[in-house]
């Protein structure tokens, strides 16, 4: 690759990221808007999440997750959240 290029792509990765950037504070705004319920909110979390592991392939190639193990790991981070909140439940 001639520097051109290196330059091309290097200027198209930082335009990228600076999109996921502004993905990131909107959806960071969205999540203090209140009125929309639980649903909104779960689906705008999940979206920032996959946003900062966009940035992450984007940065470090190949330390990234894919799509599936990220939405995994989402999930069993929810699965032991449900768990807490119902053994504070049962303890009031």
């Amino acid at each position: 690759m001639n520097p051109d290029d290196l330059k091309s792509i290097e200027m198209q990765r930082q335009a990228l990221l600076d999109q996921l950037t502004a993905a990131e504070t909107a959806l960071r705004t969205g999540l203090h808007t209140h009125g929309f319920g639980s649903t909104a909110r779960t689906h705008m979390e999940r979206a920032l999440a996959h946003i900062q592991e966009a940035y992450i392939a984007i940065n470090e190639i190949n330390r990234a997750r894919t799509v599936e193990q990220l939405v995994n790991d989402l999930v069993r981070v929810q699965q032991v959240m449900d768990t807490v909140t119902r053994g504070r439940s049962q303890r009031i």
